[in-house]
């Protein structure tokens, strides 16, 4: 099986500071909770259900109970157009690998989540399209008509997007679905931040709904709060495509943790407390951010993003953001992601920019920590 060919910038700079940092202020997650409080979302059956599961294997396609969990947050899904999967990582490795062979090519939209653009990259030719920072990271499909190929099979995106929180306009995704139907184009769209948008009216469609070859990708992880759980998956109508999905999968995780399954099962059956919890966090987090910001008008360029509970904020010292970022963390405690772990080969990407995640709670603590030290540094 074909791979990446170069290391995951992300992950190896959170691999040496993600649980060394006193303040996380760059994670990209909504507020996690105990096997506690998650249990006791659920019924008492629900909880004898999870206390006297038997540990042997599950189903590759993932148990049908859960599928069917999954299938209900769609407008027009059965369970039988569900894949699960060992959260979203493995999701975008098959699905790549399924649909994308040498003779292909493939357009990603930039900047993303570092999987989108490597594993395709591994496969066949990739083009890549910004997002037009100058616009509020809108989504331009004019450059992504001119863009295209005849061999184009796939067009990638991340809505809401990580790392700005951007989410197309209603009005260019129809566009973009239009593109891809006249041509037969799949269009696969990185969906794990949906359902935490600063207003219902920005949320889209999603693209297993909104288009016959369109393939959602979620996870537990983001706007549920439940990394942990490892639970991900592919929705999509077209079910031969799922079929040769979970046959690729029989060579990864073969099937998911039974555990995690029924957990996640009990959190989609409470996922509006869940995600009204979420959302009000996220809602909190991005008036202190206001607040922290408008303290610092010509060192930071910050705006409220469309979704999401990470941004991507301009960093205006003349030192450089991964000086600055490299500084912050080694004498304050303090991690914020550089725009170095959001290079792309397909593009440039703003290296003046760094992420900052406001999904969790603690950030008013984070936040007096590195004010404190901007003013000792000033």
């Amino acid at each position: 099986m074909p791979g990446p060919n170069r290391d995951f910038q992300l992950e190896i700079y959170f691999s040496k500071w993600e649980f060394a940092a006193r303040y996380h202020l760059t994670a990209s997650d909504a507020q996690s909770m105990s096997l506690r409080e998650l249990l006791a979302h659920g019924s008492p059956a629900d909880r004898e259900r999870f206390q006297e599961l038997h540990l042997g294997y599950t189903q590759t396609f993932g148990a049908p109970t859960l599928r069917a969990a999954i299938a209900a947050t769609y407008d027009s899904l059965q369970a039988e157009d569900i894949l699960c999967c060992a959260g979203a990582e493995e999701a975008i490795y098959i699905a790549m690998q399924v649909l994308l062979s040498p003779a292909d090519h493939c357009i990603v939209i930039t900047p993303n989540y570092q999987a989108a653009e490597t594993l395709p990259l591994s496969i066949c030719a990739v083009s890549g399209v910004p997002l037009d920072e100058e616009n509020a990271w809108a989504l331009d499909v004019d450059r992504i008509r001119s863009a295209l190929r005849p061999n184009t099979k796939l067009i990638s995106i991340n809505f809401p997007n990580n790392p700005t929180g951007a989410i197309a306009s209603h009005a260019a995704y129809a566009d973009l679905v239009e593109l891809c139907r006249s041509r037969g184009i799949w269009l696969f769209n990185d969906e794990v931040y949906r359902l935490i948008e600063r207003a219902p009216e920005l949320r889209l469609t999603q693209a297993a709904d909104a288009y016959e070859r369109g393939i959602s990708l979620n996870v537990m992880s983001k706007s549920y709060g439940l990394p942990g759980l490892r639970i991900g998956w592919l929705a999509a109508r077209d079910r031969e495509f799922l079929l040769r999905c979970e046959h690729y999968k029989h060579y990864l995780s073969i099937c998911n943790s039974g555990p995690s399954e029924v957990l996640a099962e009990i959190a989609l059956a409470a996922k509006e407390p869940i995600l009204a919890r979420n959302r009000a966090l996220v809602r909190q987090n991005i008036g202190l951010l206001n607040d922290f910001f408008a303290g610092f008008p010509g060192l930071f360029d910050w705006r409220e993003p469309d979704g999401s509970c990470v941004a991507f904020v301009r960093y205006r010292g003349a030192d450089g953001v991964e000086t600055f970022t490299r500084r912050l963390i080694d004498e304050s405690g303090v991690l914020l992601l550089p725009a170095s772990a959001y290079r792309s080969e397909l593009g440039p990407v703003p290296a003046d920019r760094f992420r900052i995640g406001f999904g969790r709670s603690g950030l008013e603590e984070g936040l007096a920590v590195m004010r404190d030290w901007l003013l000792r540094n000033a």
